[in-house]
């Protein structure tokens, strides 16, 4: 892999990941403030808004509809809202957005801050119209291998714009036959979207590397990336 983008769960997370992994021109570390543990962490969501000033990516961050976490509904909407008006008073940042369930209402706000920066959808698992309306709205895509094991999965990432999927793990939370995905995992996406779009396997490959390329430039200001891959 020539770029890694390392997203946290919190901003506590994102500083002590830092300090144990350093950013190199190849690694990028993201704050972030999981949906999934808003009411844990909302304490926090200050020290976020401070680290999001020097960090030019932000995630993981979004709306998660669930029944194991709609209670929390309203501290969610608080952290995403205040993430997303802190971008656009900065001139946008590139965000890693959670909408699992929460599709409809993580659009509506998108559209609502236009200015925030550039939206990716990691594993989006809503419905065609939703996508689609994600679609034009600019957003890029992340897929992993245990998106594409399901057959909503492969239908959802047959519509995407191939020119905005980029490949991710989401291990090791992400599980495929109960096996925990590692990051190195990431590298066989290319050849589940080579079936699901038929065409060879290496043409997939190119485009999730040169998708890559561009992802990370917007990340790190460095154009020498996405002209690396032309």
């Amino acid at each position: 892999m020539e770029f890694v983008w390392l997203v946290t769960t919190s901003p506590r997370a994102f500083s002590a990941t830092s300090k144990i992994l350093p950013e190199t021109e190849s690694i990028f570390i993201s704050p972030g403030l999981h949906p999934e543990v808003a009411d844990k962490k909302f304490s926090e969501l200050d020290t976020l808004l401070a680290q999001i000033e020097n960090c030019s990516g932000v995630g993981e961050i979004g709306l998660d509809g669930s029944a194991r976490y709609r209670q929390h509904k309203e501290l969610q909407r608080h952290i995403f809202q205040s993430v997303l008006q802190k971008c656009v008073t900065l001139g946008g940042r590139v965000l890693s957005i959670h909408s699992r369930a929460a599709a409809r209402e993580t659009l509506d706000f998108l559209e609502a801050y236009s200015g925030f920066g550039i939206a990716v959808l990691h594993w989006f698992t809503d419905s065609s119209s939703q996508l689609l309306r994600a679609k034009e709205l600019g957003c890029w895509f992340s897929v992993g291998p245990a998106m594409l094991h399901s057959a909503n999965g492969r239908k959802l990432a047959e519509l995407m714009p191939r020119d905005r999927v980029v490949s991710e793990s989401d291990g090791p939370f992400a599980k495929v036959r109960g096996v925990s995905v590692m990051p190195w995992d990431a590298a066989t996406v290319s050849i589940q979207l080579a079936e699901i779009w038929d065409i060879p396997p290496e043409q997939a490959a190119q485009a999730l590397r040169l998708n890559g390329l561009r992802l990370a430039s917007l990340l790190t200001g460095d154009t020498r990336m996405s002209k690396a891959g032309r």
